[in-house]
């Protein structure tokens, strides 16, 4: 496997405070990461710096050997990274399946997609094989604020996955969503679904505070953040 993903010696300071100091991380094709640490060691900031939310202070972020680390949020999504969120972010106003819909324009910008007018039908049948895929095909006409919030994880994962990404970020998945997250993600045969993602192309990334060894069970690699230093 070659490196999809590579952070180098991230570094990130809030107010003197250090959420992040020298970080490395290697993410390699097809491979699947559990960012392992408890609640506050930077898990989230790390996450934030590789899809530009945050500017780190010191440090590169770079994705299939180009720099991204001034890169803005629509610029790495559009560049195949596509994570999830501590607290959900998705279109609560619009239903289930316009927020699938503005994540298939994931080359557009956000708001291009969120006023395009007609989808393709391939764009349709795409998104709903993908809420099928987590189980919310049957709520697709509901409105996206009325779903539960382990519903709106859920619907957050499918915007990532079928916007085709190259890498998955799952920050704070709680675990059994992330195992079955990354067993459907990581099978060992194609994914049916519509422009389908294979284990050889997509590497996924889960941030989580639960232990090593249960992390372990679901992942190639399970490194360590402890208060902002990375560990093996």
């Amino acid at each position: 496997m070659s490196a999809m993903l590579e952070v180098r010696g991230v570094a990130r300071a809030f107010g003197g405070v250090k959420a992040l100091n020298g970080v490395n991380l290697t993410v390699e094709r097809g491979s699947i990461t559990g960012l392992i640490g408890p609640n506050g060691s930077g898990k989230t900031t790390l996450f934030n710096v590789i899809t530009g939310y945050v500017t780190p202070d010191a440090g590169t972020v770079s994705f299939e050997g180009t720099d991204i680390t001034r890169a803005k949020p629509n610029q790495v999504f559009a560049l195949g990274i596509g994570r999830t969120f501590q607290l959900t972010r998705i279109f609560s106003r619009l239903s289930v399946l316009e927020n699938m819909l503005v994540a298939t324009q994931r080359k557009e910008s956000w708001l291009r997609g969120l006023t395009r007018g007609m989808s393709s039908s391939a764009e349709l049948e795409s998104a709903m094989e993908w809420l099928k895929f987590v189980g919310l095909d049957g709520k697709s006409h509901l409105e996206a604020g009325a779903l539960s919030y382990g519903q709106r994880k859920l619907l957050e994962l499918a915007y990532v996955l079928v916007a085709n990404p190259d890498v998955i970020m799952l920050d704070n998945f709680p675990l059994p969503d992330m195992a079955e997250a990354v067993r459907r993600c990581h099978g060992r045969v194609r994914l049916e679904a519509s422009g389908g993602v294979s284990l050889e192309t997509v590497a996924a990334i889960a941030a989580t505070g639960v232990d090593a060894i249960s992390v372990g069970a679901l992942t190639h690699s399970a490194p360590v953040l402890d208060i902002g230093l990375d560990a093996v």
